[in-house]
This record gives C-alpha cells, structure tokens and sequence, in this order.
C-alpha cells in the first residue's frame, strides 16, 4: 500500500465510532458531544471531573528548520503516540487543526501522512468541527462593534487613528493586508485605514488555546485591548461589552476534538495558531485533559525548535504550570540538503557531502533544546530516497551532540516503523532526568527578554529596535504588562530574520518592525524582518488542484 496517496490510505482506514475511541481513552459516552460518527467534542463536565488524576509524561515534538514542503513532524508526532501504544503504553496524541488558508496555499493539510495519519483526514483539513469559523465570527463582531461604537457618537473616546483591532479571514490572501473601510459615505460610518490577519493570527485564537476553561476565556477576551485613546489610555474589549457574546460564540469551540489514528488510537485536536506568526501549539485545555488520561502525551509545537518549541517552553508551559519530559527532533535528509545548499529539484539524489554541511542546523537546534534542562532525542524521518550513507552522516551528528538518533519509517510502516524511537522515550520520560527550566524569568525587562531568545537561541549579535518600539515596551512595563512573555513573530526557514539564510548563522541581526501587546492571551507579539501575519498564495496554489471526483471523493488536498 506505500504506493498510495495521504489521502487514498486515509479514504481505506477502517475508523471505529467515536464512542469506542472514547470508551478507550476514559471518556464515557455521555461526555461525548458526536460530529457524525469519526469525530466528537469533550464537554467542561469530564474535563473538569478529571483534573485531580495525576499527569501522564509529556512528549514534545519538534523539528529542524524546515524546507518549504515540510518533514513531518505531524507524522512523527502521529506516529510515536501509534508506537507507544505498539509497545503497550496508554498513549494519547494532541496536535492543532488545520487552517483553510495554507491547505489551499502550499503547504497542504496537517493530519499526519502515510501510515501515521490522524481521521478523518478530509474533515480536519476542512471545516472539521468549525472551531475556526467560530473564532473568526468572535474576532469578527468586536471588529464590529468597535465600528459601531464610534457611528454611534463614541462615547469612549477611542481615537480612530490607534485602532489596533484588525479584521480576520481563515484564508491566505494578501490583497486584505492593508484596506480602508466606510468608504460611501455618511452611513457607512468614519472611513479608517486598516487590515486583515488570517484567523490563525488571531489573539482569540491564542486566547482559545491558553484559556482553561470558559470563565477564564470570558476574562481574557474582556482583557483585549482594541483601541487607545488621544491621552493613549487603552480601550478594552469589555469597555465594549463583547466579552460576554463573544464567549457564547466560542463556547462549543472550546471544547476539545477528539478523532483517532490510522491505528485507533485516540487523539485529542484542537486549536492552531501559527509557530511563525503566533505560538504554534494546540490548547492548553487538550493537553492538561490528555494528561490526565494517559501515561504518556505526545504533542507537537510548530515549524523548527527556533520558533515552536520556544513558545512551547517559554509561552505555554509557563502559562500551563506543566513542563515537558522529552524533547524529539525531527530531521530529514532532505532538509539538511537544502541547509547544505542543494535546491528543492535536486534532493532526490545522494549528496552526503550537502547533508555533512547542512547538520549545523541539527546541532545547533540540539545544543538549544539542550538549554531547557530537557532530554533530546533525535527522529530521522525517513523517505524512501534516503541512502544509508546519509542517514549515517546525521545520526553521528546528534551523536556528536550528545543525543541520540532513531530512523523512524512510520510514514511507510506505521508504528511499526517507529517503536525503537517509542521505547527510548518512554524510558527517558519515565527516568525523571528532564529538569525544565524556562529560558528567561517573568521579571525581566521585555527588551532584555527579546535580547535572550535572539541571542541564545538564534544566535544574532544585535537586536535592532527603534526608539518608538523601546518607548511602547517600556509604556507597557510601566502599565503592568513586563511580566508577560515574548511571542516572536519570524520567518519558520531560518535561525536569522532571513529566510534565505538556512543553516547556522552567526553574526546576523534580529530587526524589529512592530510590537503588539496581546493582553487577553498574555505576550507581547514581536514582529521581525518581513514577516506577514496575513500570509498570500503562492504563484501555483493547491487549490488549483483540489476538486471533487466522479464518484463525489475529494482528490488534491494532499
């Protein structure tokens, strides 16, 4: 069966009904709110009844930077919680949903791949259970409502000029980057320039992914800041009074999905901010509510460990109170080629010499891992154009680290292909060696903070920041808000702000272009290089190919 596509092997996996899955991970079927008959959301009653269960271990995977097609960390990610329970753990997997915007783009869908693939693929991919749409229509009536309130006389005050509350679209679509709305006149209210970010940029959306329960998600949705006045005092999302409607628009988005493996194994997914443009993990509510239940929670954390794994350690542990006890690296062949220099056309071919010069980044991305007291293993992730002699340059890299590498072939095999890697880290997780420790403490001033990350972890000599950027940093400081962590907003293809700079640069700068205090989440956005929290199609997009067949199947997708 390798020879079939993602998709045709998920379209022939024999799912069983969501209450099975359910019954196996612990939730009784009266706890189950059913999307059909493969998927189902967990209501805040079992979620609640669970939280004084002792945790599981936590599993995180990340990856190297990565190329433009991806390496699988999803199917890595699939795959060990399918090994671990191979090797007869009780293991659960949480990962994020999908965006409409980059399945339509280029980067395709966010279900796994091969034998190691999370269903119904088609659906998560889609509209699954229509969390994302509900964060939209949120994010969308405050946008509303702060128009409205200044048609209707302004009673707040709001300046219209210092409106920092943007409109969101779930699609890649860079003509809505920088718009004017009211144009027409008298009756469509004060024309005002503005814009669009893509929904998975959102600070609902990250809000969603932090909030631990509903009044919490009420809280932090009445802590956004929209707006400021002339004198600069801010204006807040419960000024407004959105909070409350906004919370009833998310109230069945905040309950986990539960869906399961190619190998019925039961994964919880839910929530997707982006790792480049946001903090790139799945909710807080699905990974404490995991832990819960199983012995083991395997996660993932977006893009390479430079962005992802970062914000997991220094943004959602931190806000979690949970910390990890292993770290697995996903690498590839391929992606140390392109580190190495070899363009995307040429990585079918062997070129040990290209993956010798492309491990930089590998180390470097070990040796950072390394600084959060947690252990490292590494996964090459296997592809049939692999040589030996390839594989072998990688794994003595790790080695050369200190970590240890597996060749994983779950893409091929499923979690067959992937228990050596299972075994090694449930016996790390079990071994109590992780001593986590985040990279910087919630004292420190945000510039300094922005200074850390730039320099331990991606190894720049400067930050470079105008005067206007410190001044709002030091404004928030002086309002309460230094505490708060940092969410680095970077291209995903580089240590640098350069995403033509791939393997492990040193010397570079880190420019800053904006600042955005999320106040209801709880960080402050730091917006490097070029970066665009609305991303565009690509010359050719997948949706070019994406269209329903004959017999009424999806084809193109993956």
């Amino acid at each position: 069966m390798a020879h079939l596509t993602d998709i045709e092997i998920a379209r022939a996996a024999r799912k069983l009904p969501i209450q099975e899955i359910g019954a196996k991970a612990g939730i009784g079927e009266e706890h189950l709110l059913p999307y059909g008959r493969d998927k189902a959301k967990v209501d805040q009653a079992f979620i609640d009844s669970v939280q004084q269960q002792p945790d599981g271990k936590l599993i995180l995977v990340t990856a190297v930077n990565p190329t433009p097609a991806g390496e699988g960390k999803t199917t890595t990610t699939v795959g060990l919680g399918d090994g671990l329970n191979r090797i007869g753990k009780k293991a659960m997997i949480c990962i994020r949903e999908a965006s409409l915007g980059p399945c339509f783009g280029m980067k395709g869908g966010a279900a796994g791949g091969g034998h190691a693939q999370v269903v119904p693929m088609e659906d998560m991919n889609l509209h699954f259970t229509g969390d994302f749409h509900a964060i939209t229509s949120a994010h969308n009536l405050l946008s509303a409502l702060i128009d409205n309130h200044i048609y209707w006389g302004n009673e707040l005050g709001i300046d219209q000029r210092r409106v920092s509350w943007k409109r969101v679209l779930d699609m890649n679509d860079r003509a809505l980057r920088d718009i004017v709305t009211s144009l027409g006149g008298i009756a469509n209210g004060f024309p005002r320039q503005t814009g669009f970010d893509i929904t998975v940029a959102s600070e609902v959306m990250a809000i969603l992914c932090l909030a631990r329960n509903l009044a919490d998600l009420e809280k932090r949705l009445g802590d956004i800041i929209v707006a400021y006045r002339r004198d600069r005092s801010p204006v807040y999302c419960r000024d407004l009074k959105a909070d409350g409607a906004m919370t009833v628009l998310l109230k069945d988005a905040m309950q986990p999905n539960l869906v399961q493996t190619l190998e019925n194994n039961p994964a919880l997914v839910h929530g997707g901010p982006f790792a480049n443009i946001a903090h790139g993990c799945n909710s807080l509510t699905a990974t404490t509510t995991a832990l819960k239940l199983a012995d083991y929670v395997v996660t993932e954390a977006g893009f390479g460990a430079d962005l992802g794994a970062e914000k997991f350690m220094n943004i959602k542990c931190r806000k979690g109170g949970i910390a990890p006890d292993v770290v697995v690296l996903v690498a590839t062949v391929r992606a140390m080629k392109m580190n190495g220099g070899v363009e995307k056309a040429d990585l079918g071919a062997e070129n040990v010499a290209a993956v010798a010069e492309g491990c930089p980044n590998l180390a470097r991305h070990i040796s950072n891992l390394k600084m959060f007291g947690v252990p490292v293993v590494v996964a090459i992730n296997h592809f049939v154009t692999d040589t030996d002699a390839e594989v072998q340059v990688i794994a003595e890299s790790a080695a050369a680290e200190g970590a240890e590498a597996f060749v994983c072939r779950h893409w091929a095999e499923g979690s067959a292909g992937i228990t050596g890697l299972a075994e090694r880290v449930a016996e790390l997780a079990d071994s109590g060696a992780a001593q986590f420790e985040p990279l910087y403490p919630d004292d420190m001033p945000l510039f300094e903070k922005i200074e850390t990350i730039a320099r331990r972890i991606y190894h720049a000599d400067e930050v470079q920041a105008d005067k206007k950027i410190r001044d709002q940093l030091r404004a928030w400081e002086d309002a309460g808000y230094g505490h708060l962590p940092i969410c680095m907003a970077k291209t995903q293809y580089s240590f640098s702000t350069d995403p033509n700079l791939r393997g492990a640069p040193t010397g570079h700068k880190v420019p800053i272009r904006e600042v955005r205090l999320s106040a209801g989440a709880g960080f402050v956005v730091v917006v490097c290089g070029e970066i665009m929290t609305m991303p565009g199609l690509p010359r050719r997009p997948a949706a070019e190919q994406i269209r329903l067949n004959e017999s009424g199947e999806i084809e193109g997708l993956f």
